[in-house]
């Protein structure tokens, strides 16, 4: 049997059914705009972009052809881009990527850098190219990085 609650929440949308938040962070309570959003899927990936090329520019100049030789030499960038997440997120909070785009990596609760044990497991998964197939799992669109680590990308 319908009743008046049902026609409510199918009005009200999937909100007043589910309990999700109307937009990402809510739940996290994080503000919708500004500093401390949560950054939006097209930025982060911008900032993974800008690193990548950081890393191959680096792996060129400090290997180079054999960065672009075999299995081996192509895991090198992906070493350099693990040791920059690694140590650039867990002491500073932010890679360059994501310091010029204008976001910042931190703990869920409290804030604050994540410190280098969260920024490995941080930095392993997104090497070995997870998180963007994660993304969708949790309602504030974080990838199984971010879950496993206790970390947001939020605006500055």
């Amino acid at each position: 049997m319908v009743d008046r609650r049902d026609v409510g929440s199918w009005i009200q949308g999937p909100e007043a059914v589910t309990g999700v938040s109307g937009y990402p962070g809510e739940r996290l309570e994080r503000p919708e705009h500004g500093p401390g959003s949560l950054a939006r899927p097209g930025r982060r990936l911008a900032t993974v972009l800008i690193d990548w090329v950081i890393c191959l520019i680096i792996a060129r100049g400090f290997f180079g052809d054999a960065v672009s030789g075999g299995t081996v030499g192509s895991m090198i960038p992906v070493g350099i881009l693990l040791l920059e997440n690694v140590l650039l997120v867990g002491t500073a909070g932010y890679t360059i990527g994501q310091r010029v785009l204008g976001v910042h990596v931190e703990r869920v609760v409290g804030g604050g850098p994540i410190g280098l044990g969260r920024a490995v497991i941080r930095g392993v998964l997104l090497c070995l190219v997870i998180p963007p197939l994660t993304m969708g799992w949790d309602v504030d669109r974080r990838g199984l990085h971010d879950l496993l680590s206790g970390s947001v990308v939020a605006k500055n």
